[in-house]
């Protein structure tokens, strides 16, 4: 019976949101993060936090837990093509250190943050879990290598590797650098919608589902050795162009805000599949729709303004120039 959850990155967008939920549940939860994008955690007694890079924690840090998930890296595209060493050092080799360290510790349970986007460019439409990896950024790279290390320990620990679609909705870390949640801040801010190019196809996944796709992932009987087809998920059901994204944000806001089509340098479109996480029995509760939503609710109630650590790139660069 999993008790006790260290969560990497768990003062980011999704890990804030989601220590939040897992403390609720009861769970006693031990947080690894750098926090260079804010600490919005709320303090509870069943909360511990290190403040420490990924790559120097040690075995004592790791302490006695029943399981580790790993959402610590340096997220998205253009964030990782800034520095590709130390993105590779985060998400490959601090990740590799992090699953010996489970070992050594006898953890029970690892859970991956992996990408939906490591299939690279498919002509097919219904992107499953069986289709080639072959990643175009170094992002992308960096996740698949880092799925292709965890595997070689999966007959030591209960391992599970989801590959999430580009999250959506709300965070007190919040960020505004993804497609829904920057074209309806936009919106609502500015009264445009900027879309660069229009075509890209990308798939979608609300927070709530994301961290419910956790929660499901922990609940998974303990086993060790697991067949391939049993470890790796795709999660992400709405795949939808950038361009009716826009339509949809001007729908659900009954807004009057021009889409504003501009030339765009990233034509790469990316599709997921997730009929094999609903055989098992997972059900998405919430869609971009609700997203959309609840950023306007954030937005009127002054949690959601122009902050430039919502746009992690800022930050990152600002450390990168030092």
């Amino acid at each position: 019976m999993i008790k006790s959850i260290l969560v990497t990155g768990g003062g980011g967008y999704i890990g804030t949101n989601l220590v939040d939920h897992l403390i609720k549940k009861k769970y006693k939860v031990k947080v690894v993060d750098t926090f260079w994008f804010g600490n919005y955690l709320k303090k509870n007694k069943n909360l511990s936090i290190i403040k420490k890079d990924i790559r120097d924690l040690s075995l004592k840090e790791v302490g006695k837990i029943d399981c580790i998930i790993h959402l610590a890296s340096i997220a998205n595209d253009p964030a990782a093509e800034l520095n590709a060493s130390l993105t590779w050092e985060v998400n490959v080799l601090a990740t590799y250190k992090l699953i010996n360290l489970a070992i050594k510790k006898k953890v029970k349970k690892f859970i991956f943050a992996s990408s939906g986007s490591v299939y690279g460019i498919k002509k097919e439409k219904n992107v499953t879990e069986d289709l080639s990896l072959e990643p175009v950024s170094e992002y992308n790279k960096s996740k698949m290598i880092s799925e292709s290390l965890l595997l070689k320990f999966n007959r030591y620990i209960d391992l599970t590797i989801l590959r999430p679609a580009t999250v959506c909705g709300y965070s007190p870390s919040m960020r505004l650098d993804v497609s829904v949640n920057a074209l309806t801040f936009s919106a609502l801010k500015d009264n445009k919608i900027k879309v660069f190019g229009g075509k890209q196809i990308r798939p979608n996944l609300h927070m709530n589902d994301m961290i419910k796709a956790y929660i499901f992932s922990i609940n998974r009987k303990l086993k060790k050795n697991r067949a391939l087809s049993q470890i790796i998920f795709n999660v992400g059901f709405e795949n939808i162009s950038i361009l009716n994204i826009a339509k949809r944000i001007k729908k659900v806001l009954n807004s009057k805000s021009k889409i504003l089509i501009k030339p765009g340098n990233d034509p790469r479109s990316y599709r997921q599949n997730s009929d094999k996480l609903l055989k098992k029995g997972f059900k998405p509760d919430k869609t971009i729709d609700d997203a959309i939503k609840e950023i306007e609710q954030k937005f009127v109630e002054k949690k959601i303004f122009f902050n430039k650590k919502f746009f992690r790139i800022n930050t990152l660069k600002m450390m990168n120039n030092r």
